[in-house]
């Protein structure tokens, strides 16, 4: 039975494959955009739930996008240094407005100090926003913005007597590495698309194969 079919297959014409290809190549397409769109969608709702401030909603998201990605084939092209680059996986990205309530937890927790008027730099908090302020106004910063947080920040280390105090703000910032996510896919998985994309594959080396022997053959009989 087993000899039989493989008669069968190799009986198959190579233009039969090829026609067997063609739609073989349009469904692996389609299955692979559907698994991007579904991982594009996991990936907004983590950053709007990062936007609205639920940390237990950004776990649960986040869960649910690195399950979808470990588990499924996803291709994507991400933008690195202006240059178009192809990824197996969601590609970096941030949560931005998490990073930011953290920033602004240590810069509140340290206002009280800053703002004592024992330090012999007066209200530092104060000049420290009064030197931001112009800053802001061109670049378009409002009090959340990591760019704010990072000149009120540097104010804030011109002072010796905020070294101290300054370290410590640092310290409870956390590194925005901790917020920088980026979940790989593997590059064949066990669902439909990974069988469609492997029927493909096997089919394409057959083609392959058939052609070099073709053409290993025309050239046998030309310099026969």
């Amino acid at each position: 039975m087993k000899k039989h079919r493989r008669i069968r297959f190799y009986r198959v014409k190579t233009w039969q494959l090829l026609v067997i290809l063609v739609p073989l190549l349009f469904i692996d397409a389609t299955l692979l955009r559907l698994d991007h769109i579904k991982m594009t969608e996991l990936r907004d709702a983590v950053l709007v739930a990062d936007e609205q401030g639920n940390d237990d909603e950004i776990i649960r998201k986040l869960e649910e996008l690195k399950k979808f990605v470990f588990s499924n084939i996803v291709i994507n092209i991400i933008d690195e240094n202006g240059n178009k680059k192809i990824t197996f996986g969601t590609g970096p990205f941030y949560l931005e407005h998490q990073y930011i309530r953290a920033a602004n937890r240590a810069l509140a927790e340290a206002k009280e100090n800053l703002v004592s008027d024992n330090n012999p730099n007066g209200n530092i908090y104060a000049l420290a926003s009064e030197a931001c302020k112009e800053p802001a106004r061109i670049n378009g910063w409002t009090w959340d913005s990591p760019g704010y947080i990072n000149c009120m920040l540097s104010e804030i280390q011109k002072y010796p007597a905020a070294e101290e105090l300054h370290d410590k703000v640092i310290a409870e910032i956390p590194s925005t590495e901790l917020f920088r996510k980026n979940y790989a896919s593997p590059i064949l998985a066990p669902t439909l698309t990974g069988f469609m994309i492997v029927l493909t594959l096997i089919i394409f080396v057959v083609i392959f194969i058939r052609v070099i022997i073709w053409i290993f053959l025309r050239l046998s009989l030309i310099f026969a």
